[in-house]
């Protein structure tokens, strides 16, 4: 199928489109994760929601499905998009602040990067993720878990209110008070429901946070996991950690202590004052960490912990969420992909999820809680290009090795293969995600990273 049909649409007029005839075609096209190759029939580039709403009409006339992009940074299991127009929202970045409301409103192609330093200004934290550069309305819409989540739950859970196009080209708000089940879906069932435009969520009072590293040789990874997996049991709601593998590349944007080198690591963010983030800290600094980079810091300083890739990267990842880690699951990872294991991952982590993170609030949307008591996450770099089966094996290798202490459920956020959204959801809440999709996408025109299947 041609471009012809939505380029010569009049609904498009004064919307930018890019066809493969274009010499901005690869820029717009392209997806954060280098390893997604999408090839559209055309792109529309928005910058408002109008011009969002006109693009769904067009492509609609002309016959096209329409897929949704602010960064790509999930497209991997996204799958082709022929006969696609693809809805690039880049240009669509305004943030307002409401302080007195404690609430954020963002438009469809703002990052976190766009909200965290403003909402900053005011004392005010989003429920953001691990790098400044992931939009925010694709995170939100699949989950969204943040290094404050364990104090205050999913960061769908904080949305107020969705502006969107629906399937069938009208804008609408959703909210507690209209449109109700399509608010329900949008908080957690990804992007099948409609075109988001802008997102509506709370902030909360943090201005600081006891945060950084404790860092020891790859030969340690036992001890230092098993260590870990113990002291997570004891934390509070106000402590987030992450246990982490890591084989990193002699990149020369990387600190010293970590350029070119083989490690585990733990990091943390902790809401308490330095002298009770020390105490709680103290079982895992005695065992002598080479690095030790907590400090108390700015809540900003967050955006960046994870240490996540500046710029783009040909990335092929999967996780999988996991309901205990006791001694024997320690061990199994280690053998995975810890010393000797042969592994060429570039990093496994494992997330402490629990507290809020499992506890659905008041009104909570499709996702109300997280189904595992940890998040596990693999991830490799196919460089160069013809590594990527091998990267993809080993990424489905130490899931599956992981997969007897699994709860069974996957985070779509987690999630950088195709999957069956089934396994995301609680029966009950899949049926009646299938249902509202039925209703509002009776044709399948929205082509969503992990779509949920309309009907039973």
């Amino acid at each position: 199928m041609g471009t012809d049909p939505v380029t010569s649409t009049p609904g498009l007029t004064g919307i930018d489109v890019v066809t493969p005839a274009d010499p901005g075609w690869d820029d717009a096209r392209r997806a954060w994760n280098l390893v997604v190759d999408a090839h559209p029939e055309a792109v529309a580039l928005p910058a408002s929601a109008d011009a969002a709403a006109a693009a769904v009409r067009a492509a609609r006339r002309a016959g096209l499905r329409v897929a949704v992009q602010a960064t790509g940074h999930g497209a991997s299991p996204r799958g082709s998009l022929a006969g696609a127009l693809l809805i690039n929202t880049s240009r669509m970045r305004g943030v307002t602040i409401d302080p007195a409301a404690r609430t954020a409103r963002v438009e469809a192609g703002a990052l976190w990067m766009d909200v965290v330093p403003p909402a900053a200004e005011h004392g005010l934290a989003a429920l953001h993720g691990s790098a400044p550069d992931v939009g925010v309305v694709g995170y939100t819409l699949g989950g969204g878990v943040s290094w404050l989540s364990r104090r205050y739950g999913l960061a769908a859970n904080s949305v107020t209110a969705v502006e969107l196009v629906t399937a069938a080209g009208e804008a609408v708000r959703a909210d507690a008070d209209n449109e109700p089940d399509l608010f329900w879906a949008l908080r957690g069932g990804g992007g099948s429901f409609g075109v988001v435009t802008a997102l509506e969520f709370r902030l909360y009072p943090v201005d600081s946070v006891y945060a950084g590293w404790l860092v020891w040789p790859w030969e340690e990874t036992g001890r230092v996991l098993t260590r870990w997996s113990e002291w997570v049991e004891t934390v509070p709601d106000e402590v987030t950690s992450i246990g982490r593998i890591l084989q990193l590349p002699p990149l020369p944007e990387l600190p010293d202590a970590f350029r070119g080198r083989k490690l585990v690591a733990v990091e943390a963010a902790i809401l308490a004052a330095e002298a009770e983030a020390a105490r709680l800290l103290a079982p895992l600094r005695d065992l002598g960490p080479e690095l030790d980079t907590f400090a108390q810091a700015p809540v900003t300083a967050l955006s960046g912990l994870h240490m996540d890739p500046p710029e783009p990267v040909p990335g092929i990842g999967n996780g999988s969420l996991l309901d205990a880690l006791p001694p024997e699951a320690v061990d199994a990872l280690v053998g995975a992909a810890g010393p000797g294991s042969g592994s060429p991952l570039l990093s496994v982590e494992i997330r402490h999820m629990d507290g809020a993170l499992g506890r659905a609030p008041a009104g909570a949307g499709a996702l109300g809680r997280m189904a595992g008591r940890f998040g596990m996450y693999a991830v490799g770099v196919a460089m160069p290009p013809q590594a990527a089966p091998l990267v993809a094996d080993e990424v489905a290798r130490v899931n599956g090795v992981m997969s007897q202490w699994g709860s069974g459920r996957t985070f779509l956020n987690f999630a950088d293969a195709p999957a069956d959204t089934r396994s995301m959801f609680d029966p009950e809440d899949h049926r009646r995600l299938r249902e509202i999709r039925a209703r509002v996408d009776p044709e399948a025109l929205l082509q969503a990273n992990q779509p949920i299947p309309g009907g039973e």
